[in-house]
C-alpha cells in the first residue's frame, strides 16, 4: 500500500505517547489519517530542507478535528 500524507496541527497522546494526526490517501484514493510519534531521516544525510518542510502543518479537516479524545485509546 502507498499513501501520500500532509501533517496537521492536531496533537493527541495515545499510550502516553504524543502523536501528530497526518492525513491523506491511499494510492486508490481511500482517505485515512494516521498517529504518527516521530518522523526522521537517514543519519549523516543533510536534513536541513526535511526540517523546513516539516514545520509545515495545516489545520485538520473537520472528521479528525471531530474525534473524541475518548475514542483514542
Amino acid at each position: 500500500m502507498k499513501i501520500a500524507i500532509e501533517s496537521t496541527d492536531k496533537v493527541v497522546t495515545l499510550n502516553g505517547i504524543e502523536c501528530r494526526i497526518w492525513e491523506g490517501f491511499t494510492e486508490s484514493g481511500i482517505p485515512m489519517h494516521a498517529y504518527i510519534p516521530r518522523v526522521a531521516v537517514q543519519e549523516g544525510l543533510d536534513c536541513s530542507q526535511f526540517e523546513v518542510e516539516l514545520q509545515e502543518k495545516r489545520k485538520p479537516s473537520f472528521a479528525v478535528e471531530a474525534i473524541p479524545l475518548r475514542m483514542i485509546l
